[in-house]
């Protein structure tokens, strides 16, 4: 059976053929008909050739017209502390988009909530492209839930812009990145090693423990922290793992605390990292603490309890230590919105945003030519200024901040590779 579209014009067919939607596209299903159109120029001049997805071509657009953005987040689930300061983040970019009478677009924001699982995140993506027609992705906020979008945003030439997949090679499809994939955050071998290198050289720690998530965010810093910390001449002394959701963490504790370590590393996100750094203060452990950007949230205070987040560092891309009048304006407007101050999350999806609406204004089209703005943009923002790598990752440094009574008191900027 060969299926041809081709438009509407022989009266003969009509009750073979199929309307579709009012531009009345044909579809026949035809092996009766197939010789006579295969012998009639005319017919076949006609055929239409279909293309699979609503972004395959650029579209040109014009000063005033709508665009939409899609915002696939994790807006519910185990991880939604991330996700709901992503959206609020990007929210807050297009409306101030939106105020600014020298914008050239009316910007809609189509948002989806993708519950932390990637197969829900890929069909989100799916819809965003193919039936919204966004013009640009933001998010999702976690690794796993982002690359599951980025087949969907090459097969449909719509760039997403991850503002936090920090895994290792997120953006990478074998060899070569993925065209229409982008992220603005370092990704996790580069602050893992940036805490080893803080730990060793700024602390002067000799012995490390690890706690690591079995995750890929918890087993990539896990390996680039110990390989960084043994290369400069420390030594891991034990590592231990945990699974997403585990509570009860006493039995790790008691296998580690009595390693003579002086540094603690916990490879994880603050849900479990809290809850770890609690009861190891309270089975006297003592020594630094020191964390990746997965201890970005308000909650890793409630958690732990502030009193235990003493002699604690974590890398980030992201503090209001000594802000500049930038982002002294931008916690100022996020906190008039929203009620509460923002964390890493909401200042990088913010930058996440305004990096894609800087491009489509300076493109003044979409697909190929908006991801051809984006890879090639010099951006400043408030987490830092960048241009993309070969791999769409970007060129930026890695903060580490200090933490009194779960407070951000100073930071540092390191360069794991010097």
């Amino acid at each position: 059976m060969i299926t041809l579209a081709f438009f509407c014009v022989k009266k003969e067919f009509e009750n073979d053929v199929k309307c579709k939607l009012n531009v009345k596209l044909i579809v026949i299903k035809c092996k009766k008909y197939l010789k006579t159109f295969a012998s009639s120029a005319v017919a076949l001049s006609m055929l239409v050739g279909c293309s699979s997805g609503s972004g395959t071509a650029s579209t040109e657009l014009k000063e005033g017209d709508t665009v939409k953005i899609g915002l696939n987040y994790e807006l519910s689930g185990a991880v939604a502390s991330y996700g709901q300061a992503e959206y609020k983040g990007a929210s807050l970019a297009i409306k101030q988009y939106n105020a600014n009478k020298d914008s050239k677009y009316k910007i809609k924001a189509v948002k989806m909530d993708n519950k932390g699982d990637a197969s829900e995140s890929t069909s989100a993506a799916t819809k965003l492209m193919t039936e919204d027609g966004v013009a640009f992705m933001v998010g999702p906020a976690t690794s796993g839930a982002s690359i599951a979008t980025y087949p969907v945003a090459d097969q449909n030439q719509v760039p997403v812009i991850s503002p936090s997949a920090t895994q290792v090679d997120a953006t990478m499809n074998g060899d070569s990145p993925y065209e229409y994939a982008f992220r603005i955050c370092f990704e996790d071998s580069y602050q893992g090693k940036a805490m080893a290198k803080f730990g060793y050289e700024n602390l002067g720690k000799r012995k490390a423990v690890i706690i690591n998530e079995v995750s890929d965010y918890g087993k990539g810093l896990t390996k680039v922290f110990t390989q960084k910390f043994e290369d400069l001449g420390g030594e891991v002394v034990a590592t231990e793992s945990y699974n997403a959701k585990d509570t009860d963490f006493a039995g790790i504790i008691t296998k580690v605390k009595d390693k003579g370590a002086d540094v603690l590393f916990i490879a994880g996100y603050y849900s479990e990292a809290g809850l770890i750094i609690k009861q190891a203060r309270e089975a006297g452990m003592d020594c630094t603490i020191l964390g990746a950007d997965g201890f970005e949230s308000e909650k890793l205070v409630e958690l732990a309890g502030k009193e235990n987040l003493n002699n604690c560092y974590y890398s980030t891309a992201y503090t209001t230590v000594n802000a500049s009048d930038d982002l002294t304006a931008f916690v100022d407007a996020y906190t008039k919105e929203y009620g509460e101050a923002p964390n890493m999350f909401s200042a990088l999806t913010y930058d996440a945003t305004n990096l894609g609406l800087q491009a489509l204004e300076k493109a003044g089209k979409t697909g190929a030519d908006l991801q051809k703005a984006i890879a090639d943009a010099k951006f400043e923002g408030l987490t830092g200024s960048f241009t993309f790598d070969k791999t769409h990752s970007p060129k930026k440094s890695v903060l580490v901040v200090n933490l009194v009574d779960g407070v951000q008191t100073e930071a540092v900027s390191v360069d794991p590779n010097k």
